[in-house]
Formats: structure tokens, sequence, C-alpha cells
């Protein structure tokens, strides 16, 4: 059985399965020419980046889109549950996140004397 590598914490670039350059060139690249950037990249090595940034949360709807680029078998080889979670993720319609989106509170620095005036 294959195993992914741990991720380390002390060093994120030392797991990151491609160069620093490359990965810098992914993180700034427009969606629309991405596909075009890791086409190059070896589809083993795609599911391993798509698994490194779903697993960063400033870098989770990338590795999502990389994901969309991969087979299934290969992510789960990459990261085993992680990797078919990822798979499913990838495949479903994309919708913007909804971060703080529920229901807004009002927040007073005055205590509740100063809501009720």
């Amino acid at each position: 059985m294959n195993r992914a590598p741990a991720l380390s914490v002390d060093d994120p670039v030392r797991d990151c399965p491609v160069p620093p350059e490359t990965l810098g060139l992914i993180a700034r690249a427009e969606p629309e020419s991405l596909d075009t950037i890791v086409e190059g990249i070896p589809e083993g090595v795609r599911a391993r980046l798509a698994v490194y940034l779903y697993g960063r949360s400033h870098t989770h709807e990338l590795g999502i889109r990389i994901a969309a680029t991969c087979e299934g078998a290969t992510l789960r080889r990459a990261a085993g549950l992680v990797g078919n979670m990822l798979h499913d993720l990838s495949r479903r319609p994309y919708s913007p996140p909804s971060y703080g989106q529920r229901g807004a509170s009002r927040i007073s620095l005055g205590g509740p004397a100063a809501r009720r005036a």
C-alpha cells in the first residue's frame, strides 16, 4: 500500500511536490490559464499538488481546481480517503465560499445597555 508522506509544519516548501517557482506561477495564475500551466506536470505529481494545496486554507480552492485535472484513482493513490473526497469535490459545480454570510448579528462595544438605547 502506498502511503502519502506526512506533511511537515516546519518546512512547508519541502513538502510541496513542485519547485517553489512552479508553485508561485500556479498561485498567481488566472483561472483561465491554470489548465495550461499544469498540463505539463505528470498526473501523479498534480494529484499530490492538489492534496498539498487543498490542505492549506488559503489555497484550498486552488487544490480543488487542480484535482479536477486528475483521475480519481490517481488522487486515491496520492492521499487515500482524502484523495477520494477531493475527487468528489472537484467534480461538483463551483459555488463561491460563504464565509460569514449566515445571520449577521449586531455587535455593540457598549454592552447590553447600549443596545437598548
